[in-house]
């Protein structure tokens, strides 16, 4: 086995998952999506294209009137986008590893922004890159960005800069100013930007926005940027492994090369849905963004109420972060919550070693209720270890 892949630290999110799955006491937000099934319109789509027989391989960057739409959407949004510029790939997650399998080489040096996702530090780590991290720091709950720090980070020797912003685990977003600093450094230092954007949607405030500032409002067609997106979360299609990179004309045909290599192509009764989602998008995604920020209403005041808890209202994405007084040890602490108060939370060790004694909540839940449980189960149990007496 290559020394690369030797390294690598399992999923500790699977890891917790793992021990309470199939277990009907557990109320489990462990991961990052809702428990609310793809919208019927959508799976009716694909359930037509499979009874039309349409289960052959298909072109590996897409169906071209897929690409087609997905640049309308994205030029609904942003500025206008070619269809040319957009690659269909199987999962968000399937499309940064792309990224980082045609930009980088063994021996290059990558940054990226922590707490994270773990893929977005461990795909770069697979192709051999030596990965550094530029963490961001927390102040009441709440995760900001030093900007000096990173740019100082980032010089002509950094191959590739990997932002994630809505962020998945904080919920921390860029600033438009902050965007163009970090753009235009990119261009000084001849560096690429991957910018993971899943979460884009998914932004809550000011109120009123279509979505959160995006590097595709400022860049020019030929800058070194990739831009992530996928399905899962504004469309509720986690489990359909669909998603879409914007990216210069020039790397098109590599990514091509590349999809040939990992999956070939994307189902076409998948990409059939797709079309259906976004076909139907303005009923679709303003109802689950006006939904989830009713569950983050729901569920933040009531972490906030709980003495000597650290945590901020996030402006975008899906989850609270959230720190627990006298716990450093956040996997040990959601294997404890699992076990003996059915609550399945993601350990922050998961996101970062910054992150040790945070734990993530995933707040997508079609039922508000779910969230209120799952803090009475919480409180509930750090009664319990108030009242438990000290270790001998």
């Amino acid at each position: 086995m290559r020394p690369a892949i030797e390294r690598l630290q399992g999923s500790l999110i699977r890891e917790i998952a793992n021990a309470g799955m199939g277990r009907a006491d557990v109320l489990a937000f462990w991961f990052g999506e809702s428990d609310e099934v793809t919208p019927e319109l959508i799976r009716r789509a694909a359930i037509e294209s499979l009874e039309r027989g349409e289960t052959f391989y298909s072109q590996n960057l897409g169906l071209p009137e897929l690409r087609a739409a997905l640049a309308d959407y994205t030029s609904a949004l942003h500025p206008a986008v070619d269809a040319g510029r957009v690659v269909v790939t199987s999962g968000g997650v399937s499309g940064l590893m792309l990224a980082s399998q045609a930009l980088v080489d063994a021996g290059d040096e990558v940054v990226v922004v922590t707490p994270v996702w773990p893929n977005l530090a461990a795909q770069p780590a697979i192709m051999g890159a030596t990965v550094r991290s530029v963490p961001l720091t927390p102040a009441d709950g709440a995760w900001t960005l030093n900007m000096d720090r990173l740019l100082a980070a980032v010089t002509p020797r950094t191959r590739m800069l990997v932002v994630n912003a809505p962020n998945n685990p904080t919920g921390w977003t860029l600033s438009r100013p902050e965007q163009q600093r970090l753009l235009d450094h990119c261009r000084a230092t001849g560096t690429w930007l991957l910018a993971d954007e899943v979460y884009e949607r998914l932004y809550f405030e000011p109120a009123g926005n279509a979505c959160a500032p995006s590097f595709l409002d400022i860049a020019a067609p030929d800058d070194r940027l990739v831009v992530a997106h996928s399905f899962s979360k504004s469309f509720l299609m986690t489990g359909w492994r669909l998603g879409w990179l914007v990216v210069p004309a020039t790397l098109v045909d590599a990514l091509g090369k590349l999809i040939e290599f990992n999956t070939s192509c994307a189902s076409v009764f998948t990409q059939r849905a797709a079309l259906a989602a976004l076909a139907h998008r303005d009923e679709i995604t303003p109802r689950i963004v006006a939904h989830l920020k009713d569950c983050r209403d729901t569920l933040l005041p009531l972490l906030a109420a709980i003495p000597g808890v650290q945590v901020a209202v996030p402006r975008g994405g899906m989850y609270a972060f959230f720190r627990l007084p006298g716990f450093d040890d956040s996997v040990t602490l959601a294997r404890r919550l699992v076990a003996e108060a059915g609550l399945g939370l993601a350990p922050g060790t998961a996101f970062a070693p910054e992150a040790a004694g945070w734990l993530r909540w995933c707040f997508a839940a079609k039922d508000t209720s779910r969230l209120v449980d799952g803090v009475r189960r919480l409180r509930d149990w750090l009664l319990t270890q108030a009242a438990a007496p000290p270790p001998r």
